[in-house]
């Protein structure tokens, strides 16, 4: 392989890590770097992030990774986590507000307003989203409220509202540049689906002036060039920019409709790509998966707030042995002890949209062991899932096949069979734990024209695992009891 063959630097900015990946023009990862990220929970409901950090972690991740290769860099692409946003001065540069995550609730108030007000439908019709306080209008409206003379100043074009793919890529331009792309603009419920733009009312609505927004780019396409800054060179071109999920669905090939994907993190989403912009009669909202320069492709979605999340916390409210000793006694239990855990620990998202649901842990005895409290925060991502996976069938029309699953949960294969045999459907799993970032490598290769068509991209051979449903007549059950742990939350 010669220095003159494309090679991609790939950033994944999510809740819990930033990572960075070098990408050749074979689709394989040949170097990568990783940095952890805190989130901290000032008050119940609020969650956020340091801004900085996330940038001085991305760029160690950077550095990390591109110690491992002694070969000119051809482009940069940027996945990142979606919804939360950050404020900064555009003088500056310097943070206004931390990145008020995804998983913040302080907007619940205002979007309890909304509702109140009849403002619902209007919202849902436009954006394809439910009025909720994960997105982004709300959280973007109480940073301008609490900020000295925000609404002003945010007019006069003095404060820059951004997703963290705009601050990204501020960084990483030297502040000389201030974008989005479609996808991450659609999760902000200030992008009309059907215009492919900023909405005049829904900026009205949230009070939400348009200078202070991002000018939309598709996703594939230049963006900036590099500043150089620590070991980045300057220089290079940033030619891609997607939401991670919608890169996770674009990074497994998932084009054709029928085919579903589940991203599982801190949280998970369920995806499926659609021709146009279909409104969802079932819970799920309708979104733009990317642009590729030619013509948007919208997606279905299911957003499931705690998964990886809620293990994580279940883990420690029974700690006193590792979390990889406590999931290997729970997969080894016979049954979940009639223990189930809803983890609306901020709400509950698709299909319910509840955003005042609060978490329950229901069915214990003095049989139950810190084990079966693990099983059944590991069981709750099954049964979401499927909430999730019925919903989407019923919305299409038709039996979904299989489902592709990527994430950081997908490594316990208890779980992958566990839900392929909730669902009785095959679940095959991604073995790179870098799809988010591949997919905004390929976005960035097809801009560049590495590769020439979504077939040259589908072709690229991608390491999986196939687990087949086991038929387990207990199952139906256990799926019943969550429904009714899932009603003691909702109602």
């Amino acid at each position: 392989m010669t220095n003159n063959t494309p090679l991609i630097l790939a950033i994944d900015e999510g809740t819990s890590n930033a990572k960075a990946v070098l990408v050749n023009e074979l689709g394989q990862v040949i170097a990568r770097g990783s940095r952890p990220l805190s989130i901290s929970h000032p008050r119940t409901g609020f969650s956020e992030q340091d801004p900085l950090l996330i940038w001085q972690n991305t760029l160690a991740a950077i550095e990390e990774c591109l110690a491992q290769v002694d070969r000119p860099i051809t482009a940069l692409a940027i996945s990142n986590q979606r919804e939360s946003v950050v404020a900064w001065d555009r003088h500056t540069g310097e943070p206004l507000s931390p990145c008020i995550s995804w998983q913040c609730r302080r907007s619940t108030a205002l979007c309890t307003q909304l509702h109140e007000q009849g403002h619902e439908a209007l919202i849902l019709e436009k954006t394809g989203l439910a009025l909720d306080p994960m997105f982004s209008a709300g959280k973007l409206r109480w940073i301008l409220d609490n900020l000295d003379n925000g609404h002003a100043r945010a007019a006069a074009g003095d404060i820059c509202l951004g997703t963290v793919d705009s601050w990204l890529l501020w960084k990483l331009s030297g502040g000389q540049v201030f974008a989005t792309d479609h996808s991450n603009a659609a999760r902000t419920q200030l992008f009309n689906l059907h215009t492919c733009a900023w909405d005049p009312e829904l900026l009205d609505l949230f009070a939400i002036p348009l200078a202070a927004l991002a000018p939309i780019q598709p996703s594939a396409g230049f963006f900036a060039e590099t500043v150089a800054v620590g070991s980045l060179p300057a220089g290079i071109p940033v030619m891609s920019m997607i939401g991670d999920s919608h890169a996770a669905l674009y990074g497994q090939g998932g084009f054709a409709p029928g085919l579903v994907k589940a991203t599982l993190g801190t949280g998970s989403s369920l995806m499926t790509p659609m021709s146009g912009p279909i409104a969802s009669t079932h819970g799920l909202s309708t979104t733009l998966a990317w642009h590729d320069g030619g013509k948007p492709t919208f997606g279905m979605e299911g957003n499931i707030v705690h998964t990886g999340a809620a293990v994580q916390w279940a883990s420690r409210l029974v700690a006193g042995e590792s979390l990889d000793a406590l999931t290997e006694q729970a997969a080894q239990l016979p049954d979940n002890g009639g223990v189930y855990f809803v983890p609306a620990l901020s709400g509950l998202g698709a299909p319910h949209w509840k955003a005042d649901a609060r978490g329950l842990i229901c069915g214990l005895t003095e049989a139950t062991s810190g084990a079966h409290i693990l099983r059944a925060s590991l069981e709750s991502i099954g049964y979401q899932i499927r909430d999730v996976f019925e919903a989407m069938q019923q919305d299409i029309g038709s039996p979904l096949k299989e489902l592709w699953v990527d994430g950081g949960a997908t490594r316990n294969r208890w779980l992958m069979q566990f839900l392929a045999n909730l669902l009785q459907r095959p679940v095959v799993r991604s073995l790179s734990p870098e799809v988010s970032a591949l997919g905004a490598a390929h976005l960035a290769g097809r801009a560049l024209g590495v590769w020439s068509d979504d077939e040259a991209l589908v072709q690229l051979e991608r390491q999986r695992e196939r687990f087949e449903p086991v038929n387990d007549p207990a199952m139906a059950g256990r799926y019943e009891a969550w429904k009714k742990a899932l009603a003691r939350t909702l109602y």
